[in-house]
């Protein structure tokens, strides 16, 4: 689950707000005119001065459109940062040109665009950016206006100086690209693992309190059952010798749900619990009982529940985990309650992977609620199959919460769409393990689990 964390606090740490890159500009447009300005008519020097405010403009035309087609609150993507920082390289490099190119000591700014890539970018657009800083930097040590000075106009400084300027410049993007790079991408790691730990313990925080009213329920809903019990006992002995099929039918199926009612509740109370031998609710199964045993009491529902196995190798094998089982059964129960006439059920594996996927031709889930699914009291479907237009509310949203948690606690992940393929509807969900997690608990091969009902080949060796 750390690892579906960090993978969820990854893409958006390094989007740079496009308010950050228009204000940086604007700072460094007021620079440079300043510069412009100070050295025309405060030290007397001959510059091309409208060529160069031409060039400013061009940063102030761009800022100005920015401004006026995003909000200030957009976040920039990797592609787009990279070509804003490219422009401002490109733009301190005409105003160089027209200003003595490498022999101009503002020319070391070429490293400020690197900087700020190099703290918000993956490296692969830092390293572009600072080629093309570099790539600049050579033209301009070979072609550019002369550098304006006092006596005659001009100044010609000896190239190995230039020479030194330019390795200054090549050294000095390397070094503070590395660095910065390194420092910022620490501090993401930083960020992004107390991101992740908040989201853990906030959701551990949920789990936890809903323990205490799971127990609490337990208990409660006790009572309530073995009344309903008795008075559908009573009702079978006084009516059951007149009563119609469809009156017998409906006390029978009563009865059972009243069960199954006592089954789940008596799971809810005897997870992590130890048996008389020591040993945990927990079994060793493969993957194909373990499915059959989620599908078993959906088969009378009226929906189809169709399975699909196959797989490379050797069938998987686990511990059996109550909470995964109870996490798996709710998504399957609401699969079956939503479908319209089938679920489907695929579990495929491989060497490295194990897959379980549950799809149903339903209405699928809405899109506002897939940005928002497997959190805490956000419903995930609007019933329609088993409630009446007249009948108002849901769930308060925790189902999907608690198995979501209860699945990613045994190191899988769990992904939630609908289903897109052409003339189908409906929704799926899949869980995925990485195969050594998914049988990190069970029995070694060599040992026969006592629920295990495969009988012995050739092949195996019988324990002694």
């Amino acid at each position: 689950m750390m690892e579906a964390a960090h993978e969820t606090f990854t893409p958006a740490g390094r989007h740079l707000r496009l308010d950050t890159f228009v204000r940086l500009r604007w700072l460094a447009l007021t620079g440079q005119s300043a510069a412009v300005v100070g050295a025309q008519f405060g030290l007397g020097l001959n510059l091309p001065f409208g060529w160069c405010f031409l060039v400013i403009a061009a940063s102030c035309w761009l800022n100005l459109a920015l401004r006026i087609r995003f909000p200030a609150s957009y976040r920039l993507s990797d592609d787009s940062a990279a070509l804003l920082l490219a422009f401002d390289i490109v733009q301190l490099a005409g105003l160089l040109f027209l200003t003595g190119g490498l022999q101009n000591p503002f020319s070391l700014l070429f490293l400020a665009p690197v900087l700020i890539s190099a703290t918000a970018l993956p490296p692969e657009r830092t390293l572009a950016l600072g080629l093309l800083a570099v790539g600049l930097a050579t033209l301009l040590a070979l072609v550019h206006r002369p550098l304006p000075w006092f006596a005659d106009g001009r100044i010609e400084l000896p190239f190995l100086y230039v020479s030194g300027v330019w390795t200054a410049i090549l050294l000095g993007t390397a070094f503070t690209g590395v660095y910065a790079w390194r420092v910022a991408e620490e501090t993401r790691q930083l960020a992004r693992a107390l991101a992740a730990t908040e989201l853990v313990l906030a959701r551990e925080q949920h789990l936890s309190q809903l323990d205490g009213l799971a127990a609490a329920a337990a208990h409660e809903l006790g009572t309530p059952l073995g009344t309903i019990m008795v008075v559908a006992k009573e009702l079978d002995r006084q009516l059951g010798p007149t009563a119609s099929p469809a009156i017998a039918e409906d006390l029978s199926l009563l009865r059972d749900q009243v069960d199954r009612c006592r089954g789940i509740l008596s799971k809810l109370t005897s997870m992590g619990e130890e048996t008389e031998e020591g040993e945990t609710f927990l079994q060793t199964v493969t993957f194909g009982h373990l499915v059959e045993e989620l599908v078993a009491p959906q088969r009378a529902l009226g929906i189809a529940v169709d399975v699909s196995k196959q797989g490379e190798g050797a069938e998987p094998i686990c511990r059996r985990n109550a909470g995964v089982m109870f996490g798996l059964a709710n998504i399957l129960d609401n699969a079956v309650d939503f479908a319209e006439s089938r679920v489907l059920i695929e579990a495929r594996w491989t060497a490295e992977r194990v897959t379980l996927t549950i799809r149903d031709d339903g209405p699928g889930f809405p899109s506002e609620v897939l940005l928002r699914a497997g959190e805490p009291y956000v419903t995930t479907r609007s019933r329609g199959r088993t409630r009446k237009p007249d009948e108002a509310g849901g769930g308060l949203g925790l189902g999907l919460f608690i198995a979501k948690t209860l699945i990613e606690r045994s190191g899988a992940q769990l992904l939630l769409s609908n289903i897109t393929e052409a003339g189908q509807h409906g929704a799926l969900v899949r869980v995925t393990w990485a195969r050594h997690v998914f049988e990190r608990e069970a029995i070694a091969p060599h040992r026969v689990a006592h629920n295990s009902l495969r009988p012995l080949t050739e092949r195996d060796a019988a324990p002694i």
